[in-house]
């Protein structure tokens, strides 16, 4: 034992006394056992306000959220072999838990409680299609100053660039000082990524379009698995499976099962050039960077999973070097909660070109809830409670309602047994569900 850890033996042993840990021998010990980069926040931050109640849930006595950073082989991340990039994720993902997993027991042995978050899976599905994770890795990393999230929606670490995994401790004692976001974004919102995203999913100034990234890069995971099982289920007979799954997509699927999940696309963190450790060479010399980089992934041939109707198949059907396969969307809603938090995520702008609506909703039963969506200009607003004039005003069981939606009943049964009213003209309804994946 090193003095450094006796201090910390020390302060950990004073806690009924002071509470306090130094925040600079805590860093010690993180970057002894294996991260590359850490820093600390107050739960009690208010921009930690939306994580809060789930760290206190999986751990009560959570005083401190600790950020863990390890990078990534960087040619391994931007290499054009989809394997090998996964590999390198999967590899730094368990160097990474096993280094924070050695960061608790180091703590532990002072006195010091506390628990590892999972970096990526597993996570608890039966809250499925909501949060599915306990605590969001990015917005703990970003108030602990490790980096901001670029026009990608990807963390980018000032040194290290946005080459790198994330992982978060939950610890009972308060430190001596905090970690602060960083002044500025290391993002230059070049547009690399935006280039080279398959599906059109990234735009500058409107956000990440989720399903279409989700369809597409976890088409092994989530709603792609889903569709798989079910069209098994229903196919009938193999000559049927093969019309609709080639073979390579079935081996994918016991690769995916057999190896772990694998990711169909990371080009947007590949092509990243933010960060001291890559930024110099791009600006150097641009066209060669875009050459080696970013020129294999766009001509890459390979099938792109994309929902009929959308901008993922159009940005698809614009490079030559890309199979178009068409998916479903097998999300379906388990709450009102997870209906009114998925509609955001579900619409779909090329859909709702020209809708003007305003559907004011009345939850009953085992959820009471009000609450209105507005579709205009290629634009959906949630809100709570009653807002402006209503199109259509529903009135349901929530019950009834989401079993509705995910047709266990027929809509003519719930307005039969009067479930589910309408005030208004109910083709309403489906206007509106026309303009959702």
């Amino acid at each position: 034992m090193n003095a450094n850890d006796h201090k910390l033996v020390d302060l950990a042993n004073k806690d009924c006394c002071n509470n306090t840990l130094s925040a600079d021998d805590l860093r010690k010990i993180c970057l002894e056992e294996g991260a590359d980069d850490a820093g600390f926040v107050d739960i009690g931050r208010p921009a930690l306000e939306p994580e809060r109640d789930a760290m206190l849930r999986i751990f009560p006595g959570a005083a401190t959220a600790v950020s863990l950073l390890v990078r990534a082989n960087r040619e391994s991340v931007t290499s054009p072999s989809t394997s090998v990039a996964d590999w390198e994720f999967a590899k730094t993902i368990e160097r990474l838990a096993d280094a924070a997993f050695r960061i608790i027991r180091r703590l532990n042995s002072k006195g010091i409680r506390g628990i590892a978050v999972p970096p990526a899976f597993p996570m608890d599905t039966t809250r499925w299609p909501g949060k599915l994770w306990e605590v969001s890795h990015k917005i703990v990393a970003s108030e602990a100053g490790l980096g901001m999230m670029g026009v990608h929606r990807v963390i980018i670490h000032p040194k290290f660039g946005n080459h790198v995994i994330l992982d978060t401790i939950l610890i009972n004692v308060p430190l001596d000082r905090y970690d602060q976001p960083l002044p500025e974004s290391p993002c230059f919102r070049c547009g690399l990524c935006i280039s080279v995203c398959p599906v059109g999913a990234i735009r500058m100034d409107e956000g990440l379009d989720f399903m279409s990234c989700a369809m597409h890069n976890y088409h092994e995971l989530f709603g792609g698995f889903q569709e798989w099982i079910e069209k098994i289920v229903s196919s009938g007979s193999v000559r049927s499976y093969r019309a609709q799954f080639r073979d390579y997509e079935t081996i994918a699927k016991w690769e995916s099962l057999t190896y772990g999940h694998s990711y169909r696309c990371s080009y947007c963190m590949a092509v990243c050039p933010a960060g001291e450790e890559t930024v110099e060479a791009y600006r150097r010399d641009k066209k060669a960077y875009v050459q080696a980089i970013v020129r294999p992934l766009r001509e890459k041939r390979e099938p792109v999973y994309v929902i009929k109707g959308t901008r993922a198949e159009k940005t698809a059907r614009s490079n030559t070097a890309k199979t178009v396969r068409y998916v479903k969307n097998t999300i379906r809603p388990a709450s009102i909660g997870s209906f009114l938090d998925g509609v955001t995520l579900l619409f779909n702008p090329e859909k709702a070109e020209g809708v003007k609506l305003n559907l004011q909703f009345t939850f009953t039963g085992g959820t009471e809830r009000e609450a209105t969506i507005n579709i205009a200009n290629r634009k959906i607003i949630v809100s709570e409670g009653h807002q402006g004039i209503a199109d259509l005003r529903i009135r349901a069981d929530a019950e009834a309602w989401v079993r509705m939606l995910n047709e266990e009943i027929s809509p003519v049964r719930v307005m039969i047994t009067g479930s589910i009213k309408f005030k208004g003209n109910p083709k309403h309804l489906k206007t509106f569900k026309s303009c959702l994946v």
